[in-house]
Order: structure tokens, then C-alpha cells, then sequence
């Protein structure tokens, strides 16, 4: 067991926001230097492990013997919405192997590096004409409602086979769900309008296949119609909501850095990396990332009890100065491709090779199109969603 000192005050999460809202809460700092394997509170008063360190969080993550699976008793829930959410007919990430890795090999091949190369000239095709329409008649817009949310929303829809004049529903109820205020009712009624929406879809596509990747998967015969609507379900919603709130996030820290902007511009070169960093410095899933430890395991020189819960701090992990140099500072030339923004082993995001091409494409192209970007109204006017499960802004006023 760790002899190292505990924190002199009890941290309940999620903790208060700091005055920068790109920064994780000053509360995960504070264990992440003195206690980093530390017990802290949860809204329901039960207790949980929080890991905050980069290479204790990528221990945890990488580690086969913490399980994902979200109907294990102490598995650490951040709300109640969230619980009922985790464990009503969950999706293959709440799964461990070997299901799993049988259900997420199923989908693999949909996100090579080798398709999403051969995406770009349709993704750019999408994000050229999202900006020549936002800017045709006016000289300001909301970056959020005009670009950043529906690019990711017309690329998954594109992929999936589902209809884009649908998207505003399944937006809103892609909202509520994420929502860390919405009432357990309210996530499970628009969680089950959803699976009723994918479950009709799907036997549309099982009935006229096409050659999206929700009929391919109608066609299998070893998935049943609800198995199939979850995994359309969850490409949905991460498809559209994480890429979205990373393109708006991502166009404000730069706006807010004004020499990495300029230097973006200068050389865009760096665009990949700076992708890479942007994830990293800005590490938009706030609520950590839950396991359940199945053995006893030391991390970090502290040993986790069989059946103990724990909370993967990612943003603040991000942050870990032993990890990056720096690690508060904005660094477009950083090589940041170890963050763990999109998790670590198994259970790390499948489609991230898309959200790279997306971020690079939109960002890319916003600097292209729009070299007199800036915001159209105060810095601190903007609203972030901080109640949400994926951190972002609610809109992001620009003029150019």
C-alpha cells in the first residue's frame, strides 16, 4: 500500500470548474500532485477511486483487469441520469472481451486509416461548402450551428446510411441524453425514442440494403435488430457530438492564443500535430472514464481492492507536466500524439481515425477561407456546456 500523504480535503466529483474553462477543475490538479491515487466523493455520497496521473490513467485503461462493464456493483456513475443510461441494453463499450472484441471487430474496418483517406475529398467537399454558405451573405455566424455541428453530423449520417433531414431529432435527443441535469425519464425516453428510430432504420436496411455501414450490419445474421440499432446508436451520437464540440473548442483556444493561430497559419505544416494537440489540451470528455477493478491491482504504488471503482481523470492526465512539458500551455508544434483523449487500450475510440480527418479538414479549411476570424462578441459572454458529458460551448459567435 502507498504511504504517500492523502489530501488534507475530501474531493467531491465532479469537482468546481477554475477560471479557465479549458482547464480541468483546480481540485484534480491538487490530487493529480498530492494524492494522485486518492478516494473521493460522488453525488449519491458513495465513494470512488480517482486516478489522475498520465501513466497511472494509462495503467488503469490498459489494464484488462479493471472491466468496463457498467453493471458491476460499484461501478463509479458521475449522476444518476448517467447510471441509468450505463446500464438499460448497453452498446459493446460497456462490455468486456471476449464479447467485446467480437462486436467491435465488426465495425474496425469502417474506420481504417485507408477509408478515411479515401473520405477526405468528400469531407472537404462538405466543409467548403458549409463555409461558402455561411458566408455568402453576411459577415458574422455562429461557428457551432453553422459548421462545426452539422459537418460531423452530415459525414456520420453519410456513413451510417441515415437520413440528414433527420438530424435536428436526433440531436435534441442526443442532448438530452448527454446532459448531466436531465431527469432519469427524460434520458431514458429520448435514449428509447432513438432505439426505436435506429430499430426501424435498420429493418429498412435489412429489407433495401445500400452501402452504409448500418446495413452492412442488417445483413449479419449472428446480430439481432437491437444489437444492430445500439451500434448505430452510439456511432450516431459520438459521431456528431465529440468532432463537433472539439471544432468549436478547438477555434476558440486558438482565438485565445493568438500566436499559435498565427503560427497555425504561417505554417500548415503543423496542422496534423496541431490537431493532436489541440485533443490534448482541451480533452473534452470532463467526467473521467469508469472501470471497476475485477483483482487486487497496485497503481501508482497504491493497491486498488478487488471490486472498487474507479475514475480515469483523462483532461487532467493530459495535463501531467512529467507527460508534457508544459502541460497548461497551448503548443502547436507539441508532439502530443501520446494524449489519451480518445482513452487507452481495448476499449480506446474506435473512430478516431474519423474525428482526425474531420478536425484536420475543418480546421484547415476555417483557416483557408477565413483569414480575419474572430469573435463576434466577449470572451466571457460565451457559454460552455459544462453540464454536459461532452464538454464544448453552445455557440460560438464569429465574424471575419
Amino acid at each position: 500500500m502507498s504511504s504517500a500523504p492523502r489530501l488534507t480535503e475530501p474531493i467531491t466529483v465532479p469537482a468546481t470548474r477554475g477560471t479557465c474553462p479549458f482547464d480541468p477543475p483546480p481540485a484534480y490538479r491538487q490530487a493529480r500532485l498530492e494524492d494522485p491515487v486518492s478516494r473521493v466523493e460522488l453525488w449519491d455520497g458513495s465513494t470512488t477511486w480517482m486516478v489522475t496521473r498520465y501513466e497511472d490513467v494509462r495503467a488503469v485503461l490498459g489494464d484488462k483487469r479493471f472491466s468496463a462493464e457498467a453493471d458491476r456493483p460499484n461501478f463509479p456513475f458521475t449522476s444518476p441520469g448517467r447510471r441509468e443510461l450505463s446500464t438499460v441494453g448497453q452498446s459493446f463499450i460497456r462490455m468486456d472481451d471476449p464479447e467485446h472484441a467480437r462486436l467491435r471487430r465488426m465495425l474496425t474496418g469502417d474506420f481504417m486509416l485507408k477509408k478515411m483517406t479515401a473520405l477526405r475529398p468528400q469531407v472537404q467537399e462538405i466543409a467548403d461548402g458549409l463555409l461558402d454558405r455561411m458566408t455568402a451573405d453576411r459577415a458574422e455566424a455562429d461557428l457551432v450551428a453553422e459548421f462545426a455541428l452539422p459537418l460531423p453530423s452530415l459525414v456520420i449520417c453519410l456513413l451510417l446510411g441515415v437520413p440528414y433531414e433527420d438530424h435536428e431529432y436526433f440531436q435534441r435527443c442526443s442532448r438530452v441524453m448527454l446532459d448531466s441535469r436531465s431527469k432519469t425519464e427524460e434520458i431514458l425516453e429520448a435514449r428509447q425514442s432513438l432505439l426505436d428510430y435506429m430499430s426501424r432504420l435498420t429493418a429498412e436496411k435489412r429489407r433495401s440494403p445500400d452501402d452504409g455501414i448500418l446495413s452492412r450490419l442488417a445483413q449479419r445474421e449472428d446480430l439481432d435488430n437491437d444489437e444492430t440499432a445500439r451500434m448505430g446508436l452510439l456511432l450516431l451520437i459520438a459521431g456528431h457530438e465529440t468532432t463537433a464540440n472539439m471544432t468549436s473548442l478547438s477555434v476558440l483556444a486558438l482565438l485565445q492564443n493568438p500566436d499559435q493561430l498565427a503560427r497555425l497559419r504561417a505554417e500548415p505544416e503543423l496542422m496534423n500535430g496541431a490537431v493532436e494537440e489541440l485533443l490534448r489540451y482541451l480533452t473534452i470528455v470532463h467526467s473521467g472514464v469508469a472501470r471497476v477493478a475485477i483483482e487486487d491491482i497496485e497503481i501508482g504504488g497504491t493497491t486498488i481492492p478487488a471490486g472498487d471503482g474507479v475514475l480515469c481523470m483523462i483532461n487532467e492526465a493530459n495535463r501531467d507536466d512529467d507527460a508534457f512539458a508544459h502541460g497548461d500551455a497551448l503548443d502547436v508544434a507539441r508532439d502530443a500524439r501520446r494524449h489519451v483523449a480518445f482513452g487507452f487500450g481495448v476499449h480506446q475510440c474506435l473512430g478516431q481515425p474519423l474525428a482526425r480527418l474531420e478536425l484536420q479538414v475543418a480546421l484547415s479549411t476555417i483557416l483557408r477561407k477565413l483569414p480575419g476570424l474572430r469573435l463576434a462578441a466577449q470572451y466571457e459572454d460565451i457559454a460552455f456546456r459544462h453540464e454536459m458529458l461532452i464538454f464544448g460551448v453552445e455557440a460560438l459567435p464569429v465574424a471575419w
